[in-house]
């Protein structure tokens, strides 16, 4: 047991999603529970680093929990190892859905404190994942590793890709991480506290954290950044830009003089935890309003971003040349590949190229037409569809499961479909018989060639592909049989303007039966964006493919306000694609 003056931990497990055990501790609130802080632990260590705070902090009628991390601690997993950072924020995700589901503490009842990697975990899940947690408070946050050899990152990258997976010891002792005396005697000490970390792990931590950096404006959440004024470990800069960034309406920034990396174990850090404890109890006192977003398209730095990426360069400024460069490579390309003349024959945000990316076979002129299409195929955007595919797929078989447990007919309907792949693959693969499917879209094209899917597939005794507008709302209304499950993958993205998808969503939401489901797809992030927007045409008569991204927390908004709640969500491991699953409430 981890005990406390005041309190003794329940040591537990909860099964994560890929169904690995993680321990966690758990400590009851002493009197009426008002909340609970949730504690994640920095990389090497685990979450009985962090118990002292559950006295510290002085919070009686709060719960707190305190997980080991996978590959840390009591928690299983090679020293270190993750498959990915992403593995790991959903990791995250699914610990805070086990601590509602089984301590009845829901989300919006949580305060996070987190620290050194931890605190990059939280703040990607909160990026990726745009929960609705009370706040965060992040110690030092590792967005930055001072890495001391010269040249050291492209280094690892290039023996990650030669040696595949190693592990590389940390070079930190426990004197530069704090100045208190028994903490470092404890940190030589512990069993628990193991040094290497993986190679991939390391590089990874690296993307997410430039990712939440230049993209922190997404975070709104309330937010208290602690910077530890002589860290050893991480850089200060990324944490100050971070912080400026942040679109949180509530936000607070310390900076620590002369503390060392382990911000809230160093041996002066009563003045720190009497600010953490103050930031927590603001937050129940005094609850923010949410940040509203669903004015995003006309302004914030999405809009700002879009309207840069629309205007216009010189031509013959670098940049303007670039791009002309770059455009005819393409068109030179598109001789020889296959994938690439259809982007631009049918635009590359169509359903043909989508319904292309998602056969994932390279065609073109011999060797050389086959070699460009594969690199094509291979390019991140492109790699990132194909896994939210799979992801629309696994949500679509989540729901239907849930329709049939309900004793509830599954009758499926996507409002714009391209072609109708991933609809048809999932109910193929789903052990639940699809009453009916309704297969939608504006273009003539792929209504044709989704038929013949559906008739290549044998379902057209009960699946059938209409010609409509999905932003058409009395349309949407009208059809029946009332669906139960409903589909928007990928338009939303394409369309910068709320006003048309909230009215889309409306028709969804007046289309669909109450309780049932309604499967959401976002882009919060894109790192080809320029690319797409200065050398790609879209579907539109060959018009310039720009789009605008909008943050998980603003879809979500979006969706919320036409009367679904959402329930879970699954996102790449590049953090480009999320998938959502919502149900739809009763008006």
């Amino acid at each position: 047991m981890t005990t406390s003056p005041s309190r003794t931990a329940q040591e537990l497990h909860f099964d994560t999603h890929d169904g690995v055990a993680l321990f966690y501790r758990h400590w009851p609130a002493t009197g009426t529970r008002r909340g609970a802080v949730v504690l994640f632990h920095r990389g090497h260590e685990h979450g009985a680093r962090m118990a002292h705070l559950v006295d510290e902090l002085d919070l009686p009628d709060f719960d707190f929990f305190a997980w080991d991390a996978r590959g840390h601690g009591r928690s299983p997993g090679a020293r270190g190892h993750s498959p990915s950072f992403a593995h790991s924020v959903r990791d995250v995700q699914t610990f805070v859905e086990h601590i509602g589901r089984h301590h009845g503490v829901a989300e919006q009842d949580l305060h996070i404190v987190a620290q050194s990697v931890g605190a990059v975990l939280i703040s990607t899940w909160a990026h990726d994942h745009a929960p609705k947690v009370r706040g965060l408070t992040l110690a030092s946050p590792a967005f930055e590793v001072k890495l001391y050899v010269p040249f050291a990152r492209p280094g690892l990258a290039l023996m990650h890709k030669l040696r595949g997976l190693f592990f590389v010891n940390s070079y930190v002792k426990a004197r530069f991480l704090t100045h208190d005396a028994g903490r470092i005697a404890s940190y030589d000490s512990d069993p628990l506290i193991s040094r290497p970390i993986a190679v991939n792990i390391l590089l990874d931590l690296y993307e997410a954290a430039d990712r939440v950096v230049a993209d922190a404006n997404a975070i709104v959440l309330p937010t208290q950044l602690l910077i530890s004024g002589a860290d050893w470990v991480v850089q200060h800069a990324p944490q100050h830009r971070f912080f400026e960034r942040l679109g949180s309406a509530v936000k607070e920034k310390i900076e620590l003089p002369g503390f060392f990396h382990d911000t809230l174990g160093e041996r002066d850090r009563a003045p720190a935890v009497a600010a953490v404890r103050r930031f927590i109890l603001r937050g129940f006192d005094q609850p923010a309003a949410p940040v509203d977003l669903r004015g995003a398209d006309r302004a914030g730095a999405t809009a700002e971003e879009s309207r840069a990426l629309a205007a216009p360069l010189h031509p013959l400024s670098p940049r303007g040349l670039y791009w002309a460069a770059t455009r005819a490579g393409l068109q030179l390309g598109g001789r020889l590949s296959r994938g690439v003349a259809l982007g631009h024959a049918t635009g590359f945000d169509s359903g043909s190229t989508l319904d292309y990316v998602y056969r994932n076979e390279a065609a073109g002129a011999p060797l050389v037409g086959k070699a460009i299409d594969r690199t094509y195929l291979d390019s991140i955007g492109w790699r990132g569809i194909r896994q939210r595919k799979l992801h629309v797929e696994e949500l679509l078989r989540l729901a239907m499961e849930r329709l049939d447990r309900d004793g509830r007919a599954v009758r499926v309907m996507d409002i714009a479909a391209g072609h109708g792949r991933y609809v048809l693959d999932a109910v193929a693969s789903s052990p639940v018989r699809a009453q009916s499917i309704l297969l939608r879209d504006y273009s003539d094209i792929n209504v044709r060639d989704g038929q013949r899917l559906i008739d290549e597939r044998g379902l057209a005794d009960r699946a059938r592909f209409v010609q409509a507008d999905a932003f058409d709302r009395a349309s949407l209304a009208a059809v029946a049989p009332r669906p139960t499950l409903a589909v928007v993958s990928g338009l939303y993205e394409l369309f910068p303007d709320n006003a048309m998808v909230r009215g889309s969503l409306a028709g969804v939401a007046d289309a669909v039966e109450e309780g049932g489901y309604l499967v959401y797809t976002g882009q919060p992030w894109h790192p080809q964006l320029e690319m797409i927007a200065r050398a790609l045409t879209s579907h539109r008569q060959g018009q310039a493919w720009v789009m605008r991204r909008r943050t998980q927390a603003e879809m979500d908004q979006l969706v919320e306000e036409a009367g679904f709640r959402k329930l879970t969500q699954r996102v790449d491991r590049w953090g480009i694609f999320t998938v959502s699953l919502a149900q739809r409430l009763p008006r």
